[in-house]
């Protein structure tokens, strides 16, 4: 007996959900202090999400169901996740209580500001360009970040999430660099 070949309109879908598995995995492997493998779950999240945009095009199922899963997949991976991250492994340990709480609101607002982010994006519908910082290039900066933990001082994350979230909010127009 065989099954039924997945229809083509859910393919995108299966790489978009990859994207938030990996983003969950990543906030397990925080959980379990397990920061490189947490960062390297992000990353694969970063080449999900790409593959989840490419594939659609390429098979010309684009929709707004996926649209909406993206931006929920986007948020876990590229908001929560590296906020959470870069909280566990670099602020709150071996800091004062002014830094820990600091780098709590830090983490905070780069999570909100990333989800503003994803509903503007949602809302203005422009294929040419993006409106602020990708929260995929964000989270994923931060990321690649968590692997020179030891070779960079502490506070180039707090600083650089602080950057990167009024970028992810800015009206800057940042070239789209495919389609």
């Amino acid at each position: 007996m065989r099954g039924s070949p997945i229809p083509a309109r859910m393919i995108p879908s299966i790489f978009t959900l990859a994207n938030l598995l990996f983003g969950f995995l990543a906030l397990i492997w925080v959980i379990e202090s397990n920061f490189t493998l947490a960062a390297a779950m992000i990353l694969l999240s970063v080449l999900m999400d790409s593959l989840d945009g490419k594939v659609a095009r390429r098979l010309s199922v684009s929709s707004d169901f996926g649209k909406e899963l993206d931006s929920l997949s986007d948020l876990v991976s590229f908001g929560v996740a590296p906020a959470i991250l870069t909280y566990q492994a670099i602020l709150q340990p071996h800091q004062t209580e002014f830094v820990k709480y600091l780098g709590l609101g830090i983490a905070v607002v780069f999570a909100l500001c990333g989800a503003v982010r994803l509903a503007r994006f949602n809302m203005l519908n422009i294929t040419t360009y993006f409106v602020g910082v990708p929260i995929t290039f964000a989270g994923g900066f931060m990321a690649l970040l968590m692997f020179l933990r030891t070779m960079l001082p502490w506070y180039i994350y707090p600083v650089s999430m602080v950057i990167l979230a009024f970028l992810m909010v800015s009206t800057f127009k940042v070239p789209k660099l495919s389609k």
